[in-house]
Parts: structure tokens; C-alpha cells; sequence
């Protein structure tokens, strides 16, 4: 790279820092801390659910000016780690969730936080890998998130990471502990409608298929013919579940409900908690085979994963 180039990118880098960085607040409480955005002027935050878990209902917020605020929890969703908080301070700065479908591996991002209290600190990486899975809290992983080598450490957690636009594509959420370069965050995809369902209602009502299914990439021939690049397939059919009864199985090639396409698990949990209707029509392809059934989920158990 030449020296003219190098000094764009920095340049075009200090700009996108200056404009994003000053929605990134800290977020703090007696037993842990974090890192927030703020969504909206009238005092809407997100973070992570694990952020403020033992908050009891009320945080500290600290802007980019070094104002402290304090904080209500708002709703919390424990599937995919977000938390809405509200304050009734005035924001000077937010930022908006993007579309986080158009990343792509090689991507560059820049994330935004308060790693080991050390505020407003910034790295540069990229997008290493997409629709990663990892293990949560009571057997549900955390599912479609985006690995990036931008360093995250521990206070992280709630702020964002930014595509070359400026734009909120995730909301960092995890390390791995015992590697480096590998960290996670929940696509903003994920983030815009679960943030719009805590702000409504304060929880998500997930309905139970009862399945584990995974994201998967159709091939040539199928994504053409669909339109469509992902699909979600069956890994496993609970006994005695809503799909068990309805006649869904193993294998199945999920690719839409009540007549919209999906291409993963959030895809279909999204659809199905949006709904109005108590059943969910499912297109299938078995064996190759497109199929329509009508499956009812269940409102309660948890035990599976979709």
C-alpha cells in the first residue's frame, strides 16, 4: 500500500471513529460492566442481556463526555444476549442498526467499547467467518453470529461493530477465552427486531418447534431455482413436541414460513414471534421434494432449540 493510500485509510478511519464513537456508552452497576449504544434520542440503549443480569433493574450510564446517567433495564432476551435499557438523559449521539445480511467474509469492521474499563477504545479487523454457533445458557446456543479478529476483550460486550460505511452490523458479545483474534457478535439484523419486540413488550415469547435445526447453504441448482442462497435443515425432532405431532422430520429442508423465506434459525424464530397466527405454515424440501405443512407451536418449553 502506498504512503498516499495509507494516509486515506487513516484519515477515512478517524472519521468513521469520530462519528460512531461518541453513541458508544459504558455501562456499569455493582457487579459488572459493559458497553452500550444508544438507539434513539428519546434514551432507548442496547447492550447484552449478560451485561446487566445481576443489575436488579438499574444500571449507570456513562456518555462519551463523561456524564454519568442512570438507567432502567427494559427488557432482556436471553436467546440471543440483548438487553434494551432506557435513560432519561438526553443523548447527544446515536447510531442506528444496519443491515448486516450484506457483510461478507473479508469484510472490515471496527469495533467500539470499553474493554477493562478503558473507555471509548477502538479496533480494527475483519468479518473472519458468518452464521457461527456457540453454547449459552440452558443447552440454547447463541446461533448466527459473526466471527471477527477485531480484538474484543471482557467490557466489550454491548458495544458495536461497525462496517467502512458506518454502519452497526453487530453487537459484540463474546471471546473465546483460551484463543485470540476470535470474537463474537449478534448480527444487527438479529439485534433490529428483537430491540423492537423488548421495547413493546419487555420479553420475547418465543414459540417451540421443538427442533434442532441449523443454517445451511443450498446448492447451485436449488438457490437458483428458489431464489435463495440458505435454508434451514432439521438436525433433530423432539419426542413429543409441536413438530414431532405435526409430522416434521429430521432432514427437512426448512425454506419458508406463512409464505416468507428464510435462511436460518433467527429467520424462523423472527417470522414465527411476529405472527399473529397460532399456526405456522412450513415449505419443506424432502429428499427434494417441496412439501407444505402446518405445524402449531408450543408457547412454553424450552428444551429444544428452535
Amino acid at each position: 500500500m502506498s504512503a498516499s493510500l495509507l494516509q486515506q485509510f487513516s484519515r477515512d478511519l478517524e472519521e468513521l471513529v469520530a462519528k460512531t464513537a461518541p453513541a458508544v456508552v459504558a455501562v456499569e452497576h455493582g457487579r459488572g460492566q459493559g458497553s452500550g449504544i444508544v438507539l434513539a434520542d428519546d434514551g432507548y440503549l442496547l447492550t447484552n442481556r449478560h451485561v446487566v443480569a445481576s443489575a436488579n433493574g438499574r444500571v449507570t450510564v456513562r456518555f462519551s463526555d463523561g456524564t454519568d446517567t442512570s438507567a432502567r433495564v427494559v427488557g432482556t432476551d436471553a436467546r440471543t444476549d440483548l438487553a434494551v435499557l432506557r435513560t432519561d438523559a438526553l443523548p447527544s449521539a446515536t447510531l442506528a442498526l444496519g443491515d448486516s445480511r450484506a457483510l461478507r467474509v473479508g469484510s472490515a469492521v471496527v469495533a467500539i467499547g470499553n474493554p477493562h474499563r478503558f473507555e471509548q477504545s477502538v479496533s480494527l479487523g475483519v468479518v473472519s467467518a458468518l452464521e457461527r454457533s456457540l453454547p449459552a445458557g440452558r443447552g440454547e446456543p447463541l446461533e448466527g453470529l459473526v466471527q471477527t479478529d477485531a480484538a474484543i476483550n471482557p467490557g466489550n460486550s454491548g458495544g458495536p461493530l461497525i462496517d467502512a460505511w458506518g454502519n452497526v452490523v453487530g453487537i459484540n458479545t463474546a471471546i473465546l477465552p483460551y484463543a485470540q483474534g476470535i470474537g463474537f457478535a449478534i448480527p444487527a439484523h438479529t439485534a433490529q427486531w428483537v430491540t423492537a419486540v423488548l421495547v413493546q413488550r419487555g420479553q420475547i415469547d418465543r414459540p417451540q418447534f421443538g427442533i434442532v435445526a441449523r443454517s445451511e447453504l443450498l446448492d447451485r441448482a436449488t438457490a437458483a431455482a428458489r431464489g435463495q442462497n440458505r435454508a434451514i435443515r432439521v438436525v433433530a425432532v423432539g419426542l413429543g413436541t409441536a413438530a414431532a405431532r405435526d409430522g416434521l422430520r429430521e432432514s427437512d429442508l426448512i425454506v419458508a414460513i406463512d409464505g416468507q423465506r428464510v435462511g436460518s434459525v433467527d429467520d424462523l424464530q423472527r417470522v414465527a414471534v411476529l405472527s399473529a397466527n397460532h399456526d405456522a405454515t412450513l415449505t419443506i424440501l424432502r429428499s427434494g421434494v417441496e412439501r407444505t405443512m402446518v405445524v402449531r407451536p408450543q408457547r412454553t418449553a424450552r428444551a429444544f432449540a428452535a
